[in-house]
């Protein structure tokens, strides 16, 4: 029975993570405004060799960056919705270019690749429902490579920034 740790070593998705580095990571997950200092501290480490961990990891891809948590009506987010979203041509240049083209547009927080009756799932963040429909009908259902179009309003949400650790057990 092949490793959880080695199927995703094998897969490109790691580069060598030991105990220290995955501890920094989850430490980073739950706070990421930890000092160098506090990390350091919670993990064994000088600073400075807490530093530079935290440096490979950010240059490996490992930490992709670091983010504030923020209260979407402060700035003036009244509705949350998601987009399911029909291509007409799955091609990879259309599925990549669409999905690159829409992360541009600032209402959308999150872009997902779908299997299914779908294609996409767009999280969209906007002022109210005026804001929404023209944002569908101006951004989305204007695209030659969009055939379908459907909203579903967030009335609430949570999340969990902590990834599941994988490493530490086997499949």
């Amino acid at each position: 029975m092949i490793s959880k740790q080695n199927y995703i070593r094998n897969n490109g998705l790691v580069n060598d993570l030991d105990r220290i580095d995955r501890q920094l990571v989850q430490l980073l997950q739950n706070n990421g405004r930890l000092s160098n200092k506090e990390l350091a501290a919670q993990v064994g480490l000088a600073p400075s060799s807490c530093l530079e961990r935290i440096r490979r990891l950010s240059q490996n891809g490992v930490i992709k960056g670091i983010h504030a948590d923020v209260e979407a009506k402060a700035l003036g987010i009244g509705l949350q919705a998601i987009y399911f979203i029909e291509l007409a041509k799955h091609r990879r240049e259309v599925v990549e270019s669409f999905e690159a083209e829409i992360l541009q547009i600032p209402e959308v927080l999150a872009v997902y690749l779908i299997a299914g009756r779908y294609d996409f799932l767009v999280h969209v963040a906007v002022r109210d429902t005026q804001h929404l429909r023209n944002l569908a009908l101006d951004t989305f259902t204007n695209r030659p490579e969009v055939t379908r179009i459907e909203t579903a309003l967030i009335f609430n949400y949570a999340r969990c920034f902590e990834l599941p650790n994988y490493l530490e057990s086997d499949l």
